[in-house]
């Protein structure tokens, strides 16, 4: 692994994690075929990332695991770092402190990312270059972009859980994105979620098919109780 300089691990709020598990790729294949709605009802509708955190892009979808970074406003430097932790199949999620000032992840580092494999970026903040990041087919998750650059004074961790958009997500959890927003899946739990949102899946189908007889949608039950779970 090469080694950036300027970035020795000072403890924290400047450090990297040792390595760290990812979710089976064949639970994240699973997971990838469906819905992110869908997804974070089988979690009781967590899991979901605020709506501000949107694709920066038409179409932009990804799935993967996370690779965690957590960067002060405006400085991008720790996210370099976290590219030499990258394996195929990550998804890098950073938490940007919400920050639209200066963008943190741009055109030269998609394409460097991309060609480790990396499938993806999700970001509470802002990035720039979208035209190029479309046409690379690299999916960016954000609150915007800005045409400013970051700073690069180095602070920050890699590998340690993070909040993004209003979710904590965790190095090697699954992450999944798509025209309605991004959802976290602990790792742990991935391989119960993926079973819990295939049920859903298809009693949703069930459901469309009432839903185009114009039958009812909701199932009977106590005056005033709670519909938890119903469908939208």
């Amino acid at each position: 692994m090469r080694e950036v300089p300027g970035l020795a691990d000072a403890g924290p709020g400047a450090r990297t994690a040792p390595p760290w598990a990812r979710a089976d790729p064949r639970t994240v294949e699973g997971l990838r075929a469906l819905p992110a709605t869908t997804v974070a009802d089988a979690m009781h509708r967590l899991g979901a990332m605020d709506g501000g955190i949107r694709p920066l892009w038409p179409g932009a979808r990804l799935a993967g695991t996370a690779l965690t970074v957590w960067v002060r406003s405006g400085d991008n430097l720790r996210i370099h770092h976290a590219l030499d932790h990258a394996r195929p199949g990550d998804v890098v999620v950073v938490n940007g402190q919400g920050s639209l000032a200066h963008a943190l992840f741009g055109e030269l580092m998609a394409t460097r990312a991309h060609a480790l494999g990396v499938v993806g970026l999700v970001v509470d903040g802002a990035v720039r270059d979208l035209a190029p990041l479309e046409r690379l087919g690299f999916a960016v998750f954000g609150r915007g972009a800005s045409g400013n650059g970051p700073g690069k004074e180095g602070t920050g961790e890699v590998g340690y859980p993070v909040a993004c958009g209003g979710v904590v997500c965790g190095a090697g959890d699954v992450v999944l994105g798509d025209g309605d927003g991004v959802v976290v899946v602990p790792r742990a739990d991935a391989p119960a979620v993926l079973e819990a949102a295939r049920m859903l899946c298809a009693r949703e189908a069930v459901l469309r098919a009432q839903a185009r007889e114009g039958r009812p949608l909701l199932e009977p039950g106590p005056p005033g109780g709670p519909q938890d779970g119903g469908p939208t």
